[in-house]
């Protein structure tokens, strides 16, 4: 019963060759850290002035994004975030995210001022 909710345009089809689509879009797969480039940068917009470090441009699924969330929170000792496909750390720790990022074999670019 599940699979019929998927479906797209289509009710019922008496072709036995016939393929329904469907809403669900494909996984992206998570690429290499050498082959990525992310960039990283400073926030401050609709955050009340608080700083924050953004991490953008990553190529892969939502958990390894998560995974890389995590681990760099924990690697700078703040709090942060995972959403819209960026990684929010709180508070200016650029340098501290590059370093981090490289020796991890990101290709990493700073962004901003």
């Amino acid at each position: 019963m599940a699979k019929q909710k998927n479906r797209v345009n289509v009710v019922y089809s008496t072709n036995p060759n016939f393929n329904y689509e469907s809403n669900e879009e494909p996984e992206v797969e998570t690429v290499p850290p050498s082959q990525q480039k992310l960039y990283v940068s400073l926030d401050k917009k609709q955050r009340k002035g608080k700083a924050v470090t953004l991490v953008e441009g990553f190529v892969g699924t939502e958990d390894d994004l998560k995974e890389l969330g995590k681990w760099l929170k924990s690697k700078c000792g703040v709090g942060g975030s995972v959403k819209d496909g960026e990684i929010l750390i709180q508070g200016d720790v650029r340098d501290k995210v590059v370093t981090l990022l490289e020796s991890d074999g990101y290709k990493v670019k700073r962004k901003g001022g």
